[in-house]
Parts: C-alpha cells; sequence; structure tokens
C-alpha cells in the first residue's frame, strides 16, 4: 500500500509493468497513471489500455524468446525505438559518492582491495532456486584453496537467505575452514547499488539465476551461473561475458510450486567441481574462459 500511495502521488504519465504478478498488475490499475502498459495476460489485460503479447517461442526463429526482448516490446509499445533496432545492454545507475566510499573502506578493512574478489550469492529466493548448503559450501572451499582469491558473500536479506548464511557458515566450521581471511561475509550489509560496485570491482560473480546475478549483468564482470527450474534461453544475463550451467532434464522449465521429483535435482544435481571448473576459467590467467552459454 505504501507503493501504491507513493506511485500514486507521483502522477506518472506512463507506467509499464514488467512483471505481471497479482500486485504489480494492481499496483498499475490503481496508480492514476494516464497510459498503462502491461503483457496480454489471461484474466489481467483488462487492467492495462495497452497490452502486449508475451511470447515464450519464436515460431519463425524456432527457438525460445528472452525476457529482456519481451520487455523491449513494453518498451517499444510507449513508442520508444531502439537505436538501429538492436536491445542495449544492461545499464543501472552509479552508486552515489558515500556508497563507493563505503565499500572501498570495507574492502580496504578486509584486505580485499588488491585481491581477485569472487562474489558468491548464496541465497536463492525460494528453495527451487537454492543450490544447497552442501554444494555452496563445497565450493567455497575449492576456490578458498586458490592463491590471491578472497570470496565474498552476498544475499538479498531474505530470510530464506538469512538461514542459509547460518547453514553455510555452520558446514564451513565443520569443515575446518572457519576464521579464514579468504572468506568475507558481506549479507546483510549492502543495498543493491553497493552490491553493483563490490560486483563491478570482483574479477567474479557466481550464482542461480536470481536479481543479484543480473545486477553484475550491468557490470564487466563476469558471470558463472547456475540455472535450475528455470532456461537460460529466458533468463541468462542478458549481453554479458558468461559461463552457463545446467542439467537437461524432462521437468525443466517448471512453475517453482512442486518439484515433482521432491528433490530438486535440476539445480542440485550441477556439482561444486562443475562450477569450480567454470570458475577457474576466469581465476587462473593460463585458462581461456568459454564463450556465453557454454
Amino acid at each position: 500500500m505504501r507503493l501504491l500511495l507513493e506511485v500514486r502521488h507521483e502522477g506518472y504519465d506512463a507506467l509499464l509493468d514488467f512483471h505481471g504478478g497479482p500486485r504489480a498488475s494492481w499496483i498499475t490499475f490503481f496508480s492514476k497513471a494516464r497510459l498503462k502498459i502491461g503483457y496480454r495476460i489471461k484474466h489481467k489485460g483488462f487492467l492495462y489500455d495497452i497490452r502486449v503479447p508475451r511470447a515464450r517461442e519464436d515460431e519463425d526463429k524456432g527457438g525460445f524468446v528472452h525476457s529482456v526482448e519481451n520487455h523491449a516490446n513494453l518498451v517499444r509499445a510507449l513508442g520508444v525505438a531502439f537505436e538501429g533496432s538492436a536491445i542495449p545492454p544492461l545499464v543501472l545507475p552509479d552508486p552515489a559518492k558515500e556508497e563507493v566510499r563505503r565499500i572501498r573502506e570495507i574492502l580496504e578493512e578486509k584486505g580485499a582491495l588488491r585481491s581477485k574478489n569472487v562474489v558468491l550469492h548464496i541465497g536463492a529466493g525460494n528453495e527451487f532456486r537454492d543450490w544447497s548448503t552442501e554444494n555452496i559450501t563445497g565450493l567455497i572451499l575449492r576456490l578458498a584453496r586458490l592463491p590471491g582469491v578472497k570470496i565474498m558473500l552476498v544475499a538479498s536479506g531474505s530470510a530464506v537467505d538469512k538461514r542459509a548464511e547460518a547453514e553455510i557458515y555452520k558446514e564451513i566450521t565443520a569443515a575446518g575452514a572457519s576464521g579464514s581471511d579468504n572468506i568475507i561475509s558481506l549479507v546483510g550489509q549492502l543495498n543493491l547499488m553497493e552490491m553493483k560496485e563490490v560486483i563491478s570491482r570482483a574479477a567474479l560473480f557466481v550464482g542461480p539465476d536470481s536479481g543479484p546475478m543480473h545486477i553484475a549483468a550491468s557490470t564487466e564482470t563476469p558471470i558463472v551461473a547456475y540455472f535450475g527450474p528455470t532456461l537460460p534461453a529466458h533468463f541468462a544475463p542478458w549481453n554479458a561475458k558468461a559461463i552457463i550451467i545446467e542439467k537437461a532434464m524432462d521437468c525443466r522449465p517448471c512453475k517453482q510450486r512442486r518439484c515433482v521429483t521432491a528433490d530438486f535435482r535440476c539445480l542440485r544435481a550441477i556439482t561444486p567441481d562443475e562450477v569450480f571448473a567454470a570458475c577457474r576459467n576466469f581465476l587462473i590467467p593460463s585458462a581461456s574462459p568459454e564463450g556465453p552459454g557454454d
């Protein structure tokens, strides 16, 4: 309700709903914006003045449609044309000067200004995208053995992420890696712009299909992303240097309401060794990074 009141107070000329979920669609409808643009969704399309189809597959090209391409169609419906018809890379605002200064002070305090920093998103948002504490811990222990590498743990601040952090630290302690100067937790300490600044200063970002992964795509930092219930064809980091790891399974993609195998194997079958091997491409000078989507 607070957000809705703020949106109504601004009196926007136009509002684009990129999500289409229950809250987003009704906020759009009651926003008082003069022009409301959204997807042509069953039972919700009437909420918008301009309704745009949201495609999952392109029959002409014989492939999947990335979500960015669908979002770009909403922008086009507003009357905006992309130069040369190409969709540009993701761009986010720069952090404020005080945010940049704060991140520099944190990195200096942790001795991480000149190290190879790996930003690892340990959260997931829901259990379907949770790689598991065991897998994350296994990757951390492997990365921590690389010379000159520091691992920075980040999360979105959700309850799922906070529980994940507690469990991961418990397993790290049990594995004998507690107290390592190479493992730095920034969980709960960063806003989104500060997270972007930390990622932009890193040698590598690692994590699941998530908000932080897409923030990473707005920087020059390479990405290693592991996908489970969602498909990279729809949600891979846009125009970014990335290695995508996934397992081919008949149950993918799913709506993330019920796991038909009850063990989330589409994601958790990806091993720490597989992710570590992809990370080495960007952290070991002699290794040659593979291309996006490999």
